[in-house]
């Protein structure tokens, strides 16, 4: 049995993602769900999956569910469609969106496939978590319900110590004299 390991790029920022190894023969819902745990998302919007090439650009769809038809061709159903029906060569791409609202939009890339299967890790399994992901709801899921708004107010009329209004700046007559004692030097240079 084939043992799948999908690089899940967020689509946003590269340095962003998570490694997910999963059996071929396990469904899209179950990669799915392996997504969103792997971003600590919830599972209450709707998500797609699009096979795609080497330039990210979107194909045949697989669905949560079933709805009525806009392409000529029905997108196909994530609990009734194995990973394995659907890869078509060593680097396989897909395209993940979920909640179609916000637009998450991951980039799903086919990086190793073994068929040595280990007997103790339960499938799907995160293997890799690179860099921070994003906040499904924003900041104050990450910070909880006792983060508050702190406003920091500066007054900028008292520091303008040591700094004129425009034109203000006294002439001394020292940076006339500097800028002549350069010429000079510049004379003598060209000869």
């Amino acid at each position: 049995m084939a043992v799948l390991k999908f690089r899940i790029y967020l689509e946003e920022d590269d340095a962003v993602y998570r490694d997910i190894i999963i059996k071929h023969t396990q469904t899209f819902h179950d990669l799915h769900l392996a997504i969103l745990k792997s971003y600590e998302f919830d599972s209450k919007h709707q998500a797609t999956f699009f096979r795609s090439n080497d330039n990210w650009q979107r194909g045949r769809e697989i669905s949560v569910e079933k709805y009525e038809k806009k392409y000529p061709v029905d997108p196909l159903i994530m609990t009734e469609t194995t990973i394995g029906s659907e890869i078509r060569d060593t680097n396989q791409k897909f395209v993940y969106v979920y909640d179609f609202a916000k637009n998450w939009t991951f980039l799903v890339e086919l990086i190793n496939v073994s068929k040595e299967e280990n007997s103790k890790t339960v499938y799907p399994s995160i293997t890799r978590t690179e860099g921070i992901g994003p906040q499904q709801y924003g900041t104050k899921s990450l910070l909880g319900d006792k983060f508050a708004d702190i406003e920091e107010k500066y007054d900028l009329t008292e520091a303008t110590d040591g700094f004129g209004e425009e034109g203000d700046e006294a002439d001394t007559g020292d940076a006339a004299e500097e800028d002549e004692g350069t010429e000079e030097n510049h004379d003598e240079e060209a000869f």
